[in-house]
C-alpha cells in the first residue's frame, strides 16, 4: 500500500475482498469490525510484562487467527482469486485443550465472578464480551448469508477460552476473584 487513505470510503461505502462495495453499516462489516476490535483488545494482554510467556504466545497466535477470520468475513465470494487462510478444526481443538488444561489448574468456580481485580483480568473480560458480540453478529449474518459454521464455532470457543483465561490470569497474578454478591448494599458515602 502506498497510501493509507484512499478516499473511497468517504461516502459511507467500503470494498469487500471480492471488490463488491457495501455500506459501512452492513452486517458483514459489523462482524469483521468487531473481530478487529477484539483483536486490538487482546493485543493489550501480551503487551504487559505481567503476562506469562506461555499465555503471551497463545494470545499472539489467537491474534493471527482472528486476522484470518476477519478476512473470511470480509470476503463475500468463495470464488475469489485470493487464497485466504482460514480457521480449521485444529484451531478449535487447541482452544478446548487450553480451556481444559487451565480449568484443571484453577480452583473450582463456586459463584459468578465480576470482571476486575487487576487490569489484565479486566481486559481479558472485555475481550470476552467483544468476542460474544462478534459471535452474535456472525450468527445474524449466517441467518442472511451462507457462512462457514466453523467461524461461529471458533468465536464461541474463543469466548469460553477468554473466560477461563481471565480466571487463569487472576490466579497467576495472585489476585482474588471478585465474587458476585446477591442483593449487595452500597457502601456508606
Amino acid at each position: 500500500m502506498s497510501k493509507i487513505y484512499t478516499k473511497t470510503g468517504d461516502k459511507g461505502k467500503t470494498s469487500l475482498i471480492s471488490g463488491h462495495r457495501v455500506s459501512k453499516s452492513h452486517l458483514r462489516i459489523e462482524v469483521y469490525g468487531t473481530i478487529d476490535e477484539l483483536n486490538s483488545t487482546i493485543g493489550v494482554l501480551p503487551a504487559s510484562k505481567e503476562t506469562p510467556q506461555e499465555i503471551r504466545q497463545i494470545l499472539i497466535a489467537i491474534q493471527n487467527k482472528l486476522f484470518d477470520l476477519g478476512a473470511q468475513f470480509a470476503n463475500d465470494d468463495e470464488n475469489t482469486e485470493y487464497k485466504l487462510p482460514d480457521i480449521e478444526e485444529k484451531d478449535i481443538v487447541f482452544l478446548e485443550l487450553a480451556i481444559d488444561k487451565y480449568t484443571d489448574e484453577l480452583p473450582l468456580l463456586q459463584s459468578f465472578i465480576l470482571p476486575g481485580g487487576h487490569i489484565l483480568v479486566a481486559y481479558t473480560h472485555i475481550a470476552r464480551t467483544i468476542c460474544r458480540r462478534a459471535e452474535r453478529y456472525a450468527v445474524a449474518l449466517s441467518e442472511k448469508y451462507e457462512i462457514n459454521p466453523i467461524h461461529i464455532k471458533y468465536l464461541n470457543r474463543l469466548s469460553d477460552f477468554l473466560f477461563v483465561l481471565a480466571r487463569k490470569m487472576a490466579y497467576e497474578l495472585k489476585i482474588e476473584e471478585i465474587k458476585w454478591k446477591q442483593n449487595i448494599e452500597y457502601p456508606s458515602i
